[in-house]
């Protein structure tokens, strides 16, 4: 059977990637594409804003509509749209696969609770690579431990517009979570003037912002006499598309639950 796939956020970055993979996959399909009501793509055929040939759809407003007939919703737009997404997941009984970043704790707590009665995942990041960094960076962490000290940077293009990203924080939680530390604790997301020593228990986190770098995250490992570096270096977001098909091909059919990458790519935790 060839999944359908409603595209929330069509007319964006990720939006326009994503229908590129399905253009090209012979496993899924854009069913259906929804950007919000005052975007100048509505109307237009989002195969087309994707730098592909048309294929006689139009970008619409009416979410609840877009997903008649849908075997699943990928969204990649903004928090305050994440009330409406999640209604009309609920109404329609259709999976959701969700990469919108900077949710507020009422926003996640929303998700968290239609994760309850439909399978959702729910990714800051859905490079495979990326998956495999919070992986390698949480076994480092481990193995390394106490005496060793954990930094990350991150570095995405001048138009994004959350920071940290959600993959630095994605990334902070599961380096924290391997030292034992409550990150709203130890976190430490700028350092200015005469602050002291670094604390023990500290978990920088900075983000830079400049050109149009695609993303790129680095976890530092500070020892004496030496440190280690894992980074993962993002230069095409097809990457972040093909994992977020990749989710919704496995999410359809899924128990109810909120998965991530991990439980996508079958990696043990």
């Amino acid at each position: 059977m060839t999944l359908a796939v409603t595209m929330h956020g069509a007319a964006g970055r990720m939006g326009r990637a994503i229908i590129g993979v399905l253009d090209e996959s012979t496993q899924a399909q854009l069913h259906a594409a929804v950007e919000h009501a005052q975007a100048a793509s509505l109307g237009a055929d989002p195969h087309v804003l994707a730098g592909r040939p048309a294929r006689g759809l139009a970008v619409g407003a009416d979410l609840p509509a877009a997903l008649v007939g849908a075997s699943v919703l990928i969204d990649f737009s903004l928090p305050t749209a994440s009330e409406a997404v999640i209604a009309a997941c609920r109404a329609a009984r259709v999976p959701l696969v969700m990469g919108t970043t900077g949710l507020s704790a009422p926003q996640r707590a929303a998700l968290d609770a239609l994760s309850r009665e439909l399978p959702v995942v729910f990714a800051p990041n859905y490079s495979q690579g990326v998956t495999a960094l919070f992986h390698l960076a949480k076994r480092a962490t481990e193995l390394l431990g106490p005496d060793f000290q954990a930094e990350i940077t991150e570095i995405h293009h001048r138009h994004k517009v959350d920071a940290p990203s959600g993959t630095a924080m994605r990334l902070a939680e599961v380096v924290a979570e391997a030292k034992g530390l409550a990150l709203g604790e130890a976190g430490v997301y700028g350092r200015e003037g005469q602050v002291g020593a670094r604390g023990a228990d500290e978990l920088g986190v900075f983000a830079l912002r400049g050109g149009d770098v695609v993303g790129e995250h680095t976890l530092f490992l500070f020892g004496e006499g030496e440190r280690i570096e894992v980074t993962h270096r993002a230069t095409d977001r097809t990457i972040f598309a093909r994992g977020a098909v990749r989710a919704a091909a496995w999410v359809v059919g899924q128990p109810p639950g909120l998965y991530d990458m991990f439980d996508v790519m079958g990696v043990a935790r």
